[in-house]
């Protein structure tokens, strides 16, 4: 799967989108994702996994516990991309209104 279908398929989740959120404001461990997400560890670590294989987060073992890192220049790239389809489309709804208003 190309870069961006990866990564917009890891994205394109309700649940995945929400522990990018929570791991916005930094590292996180499996238990405190899981509280907030109202769903089994079991669950949660599916997610994280496909976030994980995306290149959207990373993580890293402590003694026992397992933190979760979100990689800002992947999600960084993720929003170029969508930055340079708006414009192609924008670019291209506005040739069609002029094509429309002409005729």
């Amino acid at each position: 799967m190309p870069f961006e279908a990866a990564v917009f398929a890891a994205l394109g989740d309700e649940t995945r989108l929400a522990l990018i959120e929570q791991l916005q404001s930094g590292s996180a461990s499996i238990v405190s994702l899981t509280d907030d997400a109202g769903m089994s560890r079991q669950a949660v670590t599916k997610h994280l996994h496909v976030l994980e294989k995306a290149g959207l987060v990373t993580r890293r073992h402590i003694g026992r516990t397992t933190v979760w890192q979100l990689e800002r220049p992947r999600l960084d790239e993720a929003r170029h991309y969508l930055d340079i389809i708006s414009k192609q489309w924008d670019g291209a709804l506005e040739r069609l209104r002029t094509h429309v208003e002409d005729h």
